[in-house]
């Protein structure tokens, strides 16, 4: 018989969460996190009798500090680093600032991605109207979980702490991607006032090893309606498999929480991540997942920016291709790539290179191909087409000046990627209506009008939002997004990453 002090105790609990316990997600939310923290209770304040004075004396007044910390204000790069301005959000108001950071769609340019990577970690004063309830920190983190990248997006939240129902759930969320779910059930312990759903505690209490109280609070909140039959069902079976053995799978969800896939995976059944939001394909990165599963995870965590090249290349150097086509002619081709580098053999370095180049141009890793290679490739003596390729690499890697300075021009399309690279046009001819538009906005001497006029009234970074998607629109071929983006960038101070889209935008086929 089991011990009836050891059920009291977490019964007592578990009917001391508030209700309701279904949290409702900040309008920041993207729809797959889990609901992992219940909503706080709201009591009505007591009706209070008027409060008589028995003398004249001045009220005591209390104070507080009204310059405590800000979420909105958390970042992980400095204005140094960045090289944005402190005070980029200007005079727009954190309402306006806040929808247009959800509104922000992955790049097909990995530079303009990098930017705003850039734009969601940086340190910036926060905008007008930041209250302290982080909404533009929120915002930010969950932008960095939709892209999939869980390590930044932990750093953030680590920044401001887990102590607050909406930094829990995401940090709860991560740490089930990640592998670390014990570290998050630690802190739900830790923190009573984080208030975790039935269906959390649960989990945690059974990762814990205190089946008995997870038990007793999945009959609890089943028969309190604070638990769905499918939830209450998936529970049990991750309580005790054993009861169910021989019966017939549960339907998997399409749009599982991490909590979900987490159980789901717990019970055998696991669901699989390519059809799920990318930062479950964190999850694949785990040593208990299949090598094939691992690096297609990898790629597409890669093409968003959401994973280190020499990550994706340490995947791709652990053993032989098991098969040929798809993921394993890449891992092929980066293979014999690496060795032909390794081994200085330049007639190898010629054989190998092309189907390096096309089999990563297939899954759009051009640019990962380039920053693991191309300054190596700058050190060999390769001639040749091989080494207009090679050239062509360089010219997407972080040493394009340096490339194109070493550079002596095959053909005029040569020449206008240096003139590109180096930031001098010239009178260099475009070789194409895409580097017509180029040139326009790279040598434009003065901000497009929807450019100057907010830049007019102190709105910068919406100036900058408006460049990122107007870039990521020219990949798809609108030259005039091309010309004004470009333009903007420059104006406002982003050389570098200007240079660097429209070398992407000469050199990577991303129209379709």
């Amino acid at each position: 018989m089991l011990n009836n002090a050891r059920f009291l105790a977490p019964l007592c609990l578990v009917l001391a969460l508030p209700d309701p316990l279904r949290a409702e997600a900040p309008l920041s939310a993207i729809d797959w996190l889990s609901e992992s923290v219940a909503a706080p209770m709201t009591r009505p304040e007591p009706r209070k009798e008027p409060a008589i004075t028995s003398s004249a004396l001045p009220e005591e007044v209390s104070t507080r500090p009204i310059d405590g910390p800000n979420w909105d204000a958390a970042g992980i790069l400095s204005p140094s680093v960045s090289g944005l301005p402190r005070d980029l959000w200007g005079s727009t108001a954190v309402g306006d600032l806040v929808p247009l950071i959800q509104a922000i769609k992955p790049s097909d340019l990995p530079a303009v991605q990098d930017l705003i990577y850039t734009l969601l970690l940086a340190e910036l004063d926060p905008p007008p109207g930041s209250d302290g309830e982080g909404r533009l920190f929120l915002a930010r983190v969950d932008k960095l979980l939709e892209f999939g990248a869980l390590d930044p997006a932990m750093t953030l939240l680590e920044q401001v702490g887990h102590d607050a129902p909406e930094t829990f759930r995401r940090f709860f969320d991560v740490a089930l991607l990640s592998g670390e779910e014990d570290r998050a059930c630690d802190t739900m312990r830790a923190t009573p006032q984080i208030a975790p759903t039935f269906q959390a505690r649960i989990f945690c209490l059974a990762r814990g090893g205190d089946w008995n109280a997870a038990a007793l609070s999945l009959r609890t909140g089943h028969a309190l309606g604070h638990i769905t039959d499918e939830d209450e069902e998936l529970l049990a079976r991750f309580l005790d498999p054993e009861l169910f053995e021989g019966e017939q799978a549960l339907p998997q969800p399409p749009r599982p929480s991490p909590l979900v896939w987490r159980m789901f995976e717990a019970l055998g059944e696991p669901i699989p991540t390519h059809t799920l939001p990318v930062a479950f394909a964190q999850a694949d990165l785990r040593a208990n997942t299949g090598w094939k599963a691992q690096i297609e995870a990898a790629e597409r965590l890669a093409r968003l920016g959401g994973l280190s090249p020499n990550r994706l290349l340490g995947l791709y150097s652990e053993r032989a291709p098991a098969a040929s086509g798809g993921v394993w002619d890449r891992v092929r081709a980066v293979q014999r790539l690496d060795r032909a580098l390794a081994q200085s053999d330049a007639s190898a370095l010629a054989d190998v290179l092309r189907p390096a180049w096309d089999a990563m141009a297939e899954a759009q890793l051009e640019v990962i191909l380039a920053q693991l290679f191309a300054e190596r490739l700058l050190e060999r003596d390769v001639s040749g087409e091989a080494g207009a390729l090679a050239f062509r690499l360089a010219l997407l890697s972080p040493a394009y000046e340096e490339a194109a300075i070493a550079r002596e021009p095959k053909n005029n399309e040569e020449r206008f990627l240096i003139g590109l690279a180096r930031g001098d046009l010239g009178e260099h001819t475009a070789p194409g209506s895409m580097a017509a538009a180029i040139r326009e906005g790279i040598t434009a001497r003065r901000m497009p009008d929807a450019t100057r006029e907010l830049v007019d009234q102190n709105r910068r970074g919406e100036a900058l939002l408006r460049a990122v998607q107007q870039l990521s629109e020219a990949a798809g071929g609108n030259l005039r997004g091309a010309a004004d983006g470009l333009a903007s960038l420059r104006h406002l101070g982003l050389e570098d990453a200007a240079r660097k889209a429209a070398l992407q935008l000469m050199l990577l086929e991303r129209r379709g």
